[in-house]
């Protein structure tokens, strides 16, 4: 094993050393050179360290890097007095996404899962636009728990990862590591919810707008007695939006706003089997709607809320829309097999193409708003009518 002891960091003399090689030929052009894991256990180092080593190799053109078949060397003329990233190719080195595109960047993408309702499509499109770019994505699923999360973040980390994007789980608060990658300053963006006080760039939907557009959709349509349903507002800064929205929807349409008639504790994710937890839901409904005679609508601020408040109305007996209309955020697409609600449906493809491009540009070093957000479409089903007359 040759001796890589120097004064200069390790990737660099790694770098130095299969420069070498390859302008003496001893790797020739369409050769195949060692990899990130051959080099780990060759020189004892990290995979990061050996990763830089490589990029730096790649930015320089002196190989290519084709997944799943290795590197293999393109050239082998460069001068070779030039320090190491500094090659002839500088001269017209591009900047921003073309800067991108000429390493081998590799993202870290966590999510805290999805669904046919929401973070399927986003989760295609950011894969479509990362195969695009030429960039790489590692995915792990958090299942909505917070140390899973941590873990995978410290993992990505230590693979080497040039930045992060992250669907976070929900929680009263933020994981240290996210907050980590804040002080750092790694290259990350979040979607759809956003770190508080902080200058992390964050991409997701304008709930409070989309909020009372629905709101106004069921103002048009005769209603003035809106139940609200809602997950634990504290584990989910996008619900916090939402229902800020239903009360400036009220606001501004001089409806007298009634909490009683408010679900805010709604969980189906929790320890207890679903079966449980869904008949604990529609329960907790159909007892506010027993209580509250004057409801004519529910706004359900998630798309499994609305599954679940479709079955406590129609448990009671009661005719959707005649006698209660429901709205919601998002709805798989309608077929026959699904039942077409009326809902807010969020652009998942441009918050997915947002995400890998901004975390690109934070990688180049380009600053960024710490939030974007994005309009929603109101889209028009089966579940809402007008408001029944009422004695």
């Amino acid at each position: 094993m040759e001796s890589i002891k120097s004064l200069k960091p390790r990737y660099e003399q790694m770098y130095l050393m299969l420069r070498n090689k390859i302008q003496a030929e001893e790797y020739a052009v369409g050769d195949r050179i060692p990899s990130e894991k051959e080099l780990m256990e060759e020189f004892s180092v990290s995979r990061i360290t050996s990763k830089k080593a490589l990029d730096m190799l790649v930015q320089d053109g002196y190989i290519m890097r084709q997944p799943g078949r290795g590197s293999f060397v393109i050239n082998y003329n460069n001068v070779e007095t030039a320090e190491p990233g500094q090659t002839h190719q500088q001269e017209h080195m591009p900047s921003g996404e073309d800067s991108v595109k000429s390493k081998q960047i590799v993202l870290g993408l966590i999510m805290e899962d999805f669904s046919d309702s929401y973070g399927k499509e986003m989760l295609a499109e950011m894969e479509r636009t990362a195969q695009e770019l030429g960039v790489y994505l590692l995915l792990r699923i958090s299942f909505c728990q917070p140390e899973v999360e941590e873990k995978a973040i410290m993992m990505l980390r230590e693979y080497g990862v040039d930045g992060l994007i992250i669907y976070p789980t929900r929680g009263q608060n933020f994981s240290t590591e996210i907050l980590k990658l804040v002080i750092d300053k790694f290259p990350h963006v979040l979607v759809d919810r956003y770190l508080k006080w902080t200058d992390t760039t964050a991409i997701s939907s304008d709930n409070v707008a989309a909020t009372r557009m629905g709101v106004q959709h069921l103002f048009q349509g005769g209603h003035r007695h809106i139940g609200l349903l809602a997950s634990r507002v504290t584990d989910n800064v996008a619900i916090e939006e939402r229902i800020e929205g239903f009360v400036q929807a009220h606001a501004e349409g001089g409806i007298l706003l009634d909490r009683s008639s408010w679900l805010t504790d709604m969980n189906w994710t929790g320890s207890e089997p679903a079966d449980e937890q869904i008949d604990k839901n529609v329960k907790m409904i159909q007892g506010m709607l027993l209580e509250h005679p004057r409801i004519t609508a529910l706004f359900a601020m998630e798309y499994e809320l609305a599954l679940i408040a479709k079955e406590a109305v129609e448990g009671l007996g009661m005719h959707i829309p005649g006698q209660i209309s429901i709205i919601c955020f998002d709805s798989p697409p309608s077929t026959s097999a699904l039942y077409s609600f009326t809902h807010l449906l969020q652009n998942q493809k441009e918050i997915g193409q947002l995400a890998v491009h901004n975390v690109l540009k934070l990688i180049e070093g380009d600053s960024l708003p710490s939030k974007i957000s994005l309009d929603v479409e109101l889209v028009l089903g089966k579940s809402t009518g007008p408001a029944p007359q009422q004695a």
